[in-house]
């Protein structure tokens, strides 16, 4: 296991908007640190949102009048700048902001999409879930998305991945996950027959993570 540190913290259920305001405020932190020549301070946020659907940078045709029919759904919505297309992050759903400083890991954002993937796929198969990747981004079993990914970062890393541990995946049925059409999503509630919750997966999640990322982690304060 190697020496660096990631501090969590466990959030619980919060709206989109504060939680994009600390990532913010904890990137900025890791930067300053690491300009100072100070440990880096690297953070792994750990949350559910209430309901919402965000965009990323390639926001596909979202007009006004989509984010109005969608907020008339129950849901917020925000234009984002990480990476993707649009999806939807809501309760029953384990949803990960690391904050790293990327080349404390790797100096490439490709490989840092891959270790995330394969921190998921890691975290699956220990609740004996199946998963793979595919060409378009983010794990999937089959043809149903259980996980997506939406990034940002060139030095410091923000946004992540959303897993559907017992999300009601009915809110996916107002758009195209993630911009890719004739696929489908699932959770890991639906892969094993039996009600699994944030909760349940979060240590699991944060073995595979400190696994993969070679690192250990340690419990931060909100």
């Amino acid at each position: 296991m190697g020496g660096k540190v990631v501090y969590v913290q466990k959030l619980g259920r919060m709206a989109f908007q504060p939680a994009w305001e600390l990532q913010k405020r904890v990137a900025a932190q890791v930067m300053d640190n690491v300009r100072s020549n100070r440990e880096p301070g690297h953070s792994l946020l750990l949350l559910e949102h209430d309901p919402v659907y965000t965009t990323g940078l390639r926001e596909g045709g979202y007009t006004p009048e989509v984010e109005a029919k969608l907020r008339q759904a129950g849901a917020d919505f925000y234009r984002t700048n990480r990476g993707g297309l649009i999806t939807f992050h809501g309760p029953g759903q384990l949803t990960a902001y690391p904050i790293l400083h990327l080349r404390s890991f790797s100096p490439g954002i490709k490989w840092y999409v891959c270790a995330l993937e394969r921190t998921v796929i890691r975290t699956l198969r220990m609740v004996g879930i199946s998963a793979h990747t595919s060409p378009h981004t983010g794990v999937w079993v089959g043809d149903n998305k259980i996980c997506a990914l939406g990034l940002q970062g060139r030095h410091v890393t923000t946004h992540g991945l959303s897993l559907n541990c017992n999300t009601d995946l009915r809110w996916f049925d107002n758009i195209v996950p993630c911009g890719i059409p004739d696929k489908g999503v699932t959770s890991v509630t639906q892969e094993l027959g039996r009600e699994v919750t944030v909760q349940e997966m979060e240590p699991i999640f944060l073995k595979a993570f400190s696994e993969i990322f070679e690192c250990i982690y340690k419990s931060s304060a909100r």
